[in-house]
């Protein structure tokens, strides 16, 4: 396994860490490493959804090529 230095914790953020790691009965390296998993889980699923949103709205906005004028289709539908 690899090591993680990190160095200029703040004060509150190291308690806050620690006080999460005591409430689950965890080391506060093990809490810090659930806490970069889950935030890394996080931003992977963020990314993944921007990447399908930009996707749908790229088909969305995109006129089929050859597609007839809609005033055409609208006439088209008002006469059934």
């Amino acid at each position: 396994m690899s090591t993680l230095q990190i160095h200029n914790v703040p004060d509150d953020l190291y308690q806050r860490i620690q006080v999460m790691a005591n409430a689950k009965n965890r080391s506060l390296n093990a809490q810090v490493i659930d806490l970069l998993s889950q935030a890394i889980e996080i931003e992977e699923s963020r990314i993944k959804q921007m990447k399908v949103l930009n996707s749908i709205q790229g088909r969305r906005f995109k006129a089929p090529e050859n597609a007839p004028p809609s005033s055409d289709l609208l006439l088209e539908d008002r006469e059934r």
